[in-house]
């Protein structure tokens, strides 16, 4: 068995923890280390065969950003996560991921499918294909970078009691966003408007927020999942 060396890129302390143990025990595999964001990848000196990346990071980063950063790399990459969004999944399906697994999958199964995608192999599952298969109908909307954070912003910030009541930017929602992004509360609402005429043009209307919060779940640019 050829000795493969992989990487993971984990938030969750804990969780880093017990993978890190899982996987010093199993025949064949390195850990070069375990990294909060993918940027941290570079500071572990090491050629990687693969990195298991956990879904979806505390400093929001998108999938498809990160499994793209990963193959610059030269590495083969398997999400690893314990959401349930399937338009996060198709994200990373989409950017050229190898699969997923569960972080409550049982050891030997995790073990298994980073020996698969350490390979450059696909590893199958039902969470994966049926996120593929479901993907194929959504016509893309082609926001930039920027308008999907923008969107990711706005949508977060939605409470069903603001849906409800109106149907313009509310001044506290672009104030939060505006902060966050540094830009003024006038142009995230130019942004917004710009985002909602792009998904009209891609036949997927987004004329109220929670339509766009929607489109933003459909697109992988909101988890809804922890």
């Amino acid at each position: 068995m050829a000795e493969r060396t992989i990487a993971l890129v984990e938030d969750h302390a804990l969780i880093a923890v017990g993978f890190r143990d899982l996987v010093e025990a199993a025949d064949g595999l390195t850990l070069a280390g375990t990294v909060e964001t993918v940027a941290d990848l570079a500071s572990l000196g090491a050629t990687l065969d693969l990195v298991v990346l956990d879904l979806r990071l505390t400093d929001g980063s998108l999938p498809a950003d990160n499994v793209a950063a990963i193959h610059r790399m030269g590495a083969h990459v398997l999400i690893y996560t314990g959401a349930e969004d399937r338009r996060l999944i198709q994200s990373a399906a989409r950017s050229g991921a190898l699969g997923l697994i569960r972080k409550s999958s049982e050891p030997e199964v995790l073990i298994d499918a980073i020996r698969t995608a350490a390979e450059g192999r696909e590893v199958f599952g039902t969470d994966w294909a049926a996120a593929i298969d479901a993907d194929a109908g959504l016509q893309d909307a082609k926001l930039s970078r920027r308008e999907q954070e923008i969107l990711s912003l706005y949508a977060s910030g939605e409470t069903a009691a603001t849906v409800a009541r109106r149907t313009g930017l509310s001044r506290e929602t672009a104030a939060t966003v505006a902060r966050r992004t540094g830009l003024s509360r006038e142009t995230v609402a130019d942004y917004v408007s710009r985002i909602r005429r792009k998904y009209a043009d891609a036949g997927r209307p987004a004329q109220s927020r929670i339509d766009l919060y929607k489109r933003a779940v459909e697109d992988g640019y909101l988890g809804i999942d922890g």
